[in-house]
């Protein structure tokens, strides 16, 4: 039979022709190789180039890469954070004929790293409690989807830096269950997995001396189950009020909006005796200042990043003489934001040489340039100014900065 590609986009069948599907995953000569470092997998995984993209290529059995490559584009139009399924490649053969595995094709996720390349350095425990903070969260989004992973572990999630913290991605959606809804045993299923899976790879890294001294093990492992808890809870539980205390539930809406989350509906009870009212966040969406960020300026970025940048935004937009807000005769703010996108935001980031720039994306650029605004601003007592900031951090701290994040070959 001949060879047959399955792909969401026209464009992809004919770049992936290119590739040498006539040879296991595992010969495939170094021409069609790009060196990123991959984590480990029960997979034969290969990253390789198509046109101008970066690909991930998995070697399994036809209807396990079928499976998770239509629940990878489910994850899409949910709007998780995972890898992006880019094709299905069945039918291949060798030379002689023979049968080869099928292989499932996805994107490489652009600034992303396996948790075992961020340890060739020893992680600071803090930086560990930030990546645990980036699982649980991921964790979390998935069970509000209705999303059973069914191996969470740090071995298929990616993370990309996002303004001093991490934003996680799902990688190995193969175990993966969609339901309408997850009951309270599937949740606690998964997230026994994950306390589980995560002791033992900290285990591992700690018999190969990789592991900072502090941190142990099983400790590390019990904590996502905390932060998970801690997590669903505030976005899933029922608040009881005072009535005519309206601005309490004004007030839960954005503590919800400030941890990343949207309430887009929302179920609002009286008592019989009037005396309160019991609210109940019923759908809580992920990436509230992304979306808000999203629609004033264009600019798609992760979460914290979109935080910080809107933060400047605002700051921005009030030393403008045209900004009124409630004002019919003033700029709108979507006005005011495409010129903040134009005078400043781009500006800024071109400023830094492209060649410095290592795995940093835009945003990331911008927010680490904020920081060494407000550093240099705070050790001279004075707004230092942008520009002032730029030329320090490009001859003194990019440098390093650039070595931490330059991705090595596996």
């Amino acid at each position: 039979m001949a060879l047959q590609i399955s792909a969401t986009n026209p464009e992809h069948p004919a770049l992936l022709l290119e590739l040498p599907w006539q040879l296991p995953l595992e010969q495939w000569p170094e021409e069609y190789l790009v060196p990123l470092p991959r984590g480990i997998s029960r997979h034969v995984v290969r990253y390789a180039r198509a046109g101008d993209e970066v690909i991930a290529v998995k070697e399994l059995a036809e209807r396990p890469a079928l499976r998770e490559y239509q629940l990878l584009r489910d994850l899409d139009r949910l709007a998780i954070p995972a890898v992006d399924a880019l094709a299905v490649v069945t039918s291949r053969s060798d030379a002689a004929g023979e049968a080869l595995e099928p292989v499932l094709v996805t994107r490489h996720l652009g600034g992303s790293q396996p948790y075992r390349s961020m340890f060739e350095t020893t992680l600071r425990p803090a930086t560990m409690h930030r990546l645990m903070d980036a699982l649980a969260v991921l964790l979390v989004r998935l069970h509000l989807a209705g999303f059973a992973w069914g191996d969470c572990s740090l071995s298929n999630t990616l993370f990309r830096r996002d303004a001093g913290a991490y934003a996680a991605y799902l990688v190995d959606a193969e175990t993966g269950e969609l339901h309408p809804r997850l009951s309270e045993g599937q949740r606690d299923y998964d997230l026994d997995l994950a306390r589980v899976n995560i002791s033992g790879e900290l285990l591992d890294l700690e018999a190969s001396g990789a592991l900072h001294p502090s941190v142990d093990p099983v400790e590390f492992g019990t904590e996502i189950c905390a932060r998970y808890r801690s997590l669903w809870q505030e976005l899933t539980r029922t608040s009881v009020y005072p009535a005519g205390k309206y601005h309490y539930i004004e007030r839960r809406i954005r503590r919800l909006n400030d941890l990343g989350f949207d309430v887009a509906e929302m179920q609002i009870e009286h008592a019989s005796n009037g005396d309160t009212v019991t609210f109940v966040p019923k759908v809580v969406d992920a990436g509230h200042h992304q979306r808000q960020l999203l629609r004033l300026t264009g600019l798609d970025a992760e979460e914290n990043q979109a935080r910080r940048l809107l933060n400047d935004l605002e700051s921005w937009m009030a030393t403008q003489d045209d900004y009124a807000p409630g004002d019919p005769l003033g700029a709108r703010p979507e006005v005011l934001a495409h010129r903040w996108v134009r005078e400043v935001f781009r500006p800024t980031v071109r400023a830094v040489p492209v060649e410095l720039r290592g795995a940093m994306d835009p945003a990331e650029i911008y927010h680490e340039l904020l920081e060494h605004r407000w550093f240099l601003s705070e050790r001279a007592q004075h707004d230092i100014g942008l520009d002032t900031a730029v030329e320090d951090y490009i001859v003194n701290i990019l440098p390093r900065v650039r070595e931490s994040l330059q991705p090595t070959a596996d």
